[in-house]
């Protein structure tokens, strides 16, 4: 099992800058796919970029102003958004999988608990 733990999150205004990090641990390797995903209010949670290897996978709504990276030495995956606006209000989770690329939330086996971003207009 993999625990994932998330921070960065807070207030930001439109324009602004976020880095979001996620501590990985437990029965990792580099074969997980490391995901994030986001809630917003009265809406489903929806895939926003992963990682595998070298490779990088965005949602066309934030491709250009987020990018994912890995820190394999620091067992960490950092999500770093630029030009947040207030549609990126949500709560952003972390996620793993083994088996390969996938959007899908139903197919990320373990979460964190999430952190809270607000955009202020």
């Amino acid at each position: 099992q993999v625990q994932l733990v998330e921070s960065g999150g807070g207030l930001v205004q439109a324009g602004g800058s976020l880095r979001l990090s996620c501590a990985v641990s437990g029965r990792t390797s580099s074969s997980h796919v490391m995901g994030w995903f986001r809630q917003a209010p009265g809406k489903e949670r929806e895939f926003v970029a992963a990682i595998w290897g070298g490779a990088t996978l965005y949602a066309d709504s934030v491709k250009g102003r987020f990018t994912i990276s890995r820190d394999s030495a620091k067992n960490t995956v950092t999500l770093q958004m630029n030009s947040l606006s207030t549609g990126d209000t949500a709560i952003y989770y972390c996620a793993a999988r083994s088996g390969g690329w996938s959007t899908i939330r139903s197919l990320y086996s373990d979460w964190g608990q999430g952190t809270q971003v607000t955009v202020s207009s």
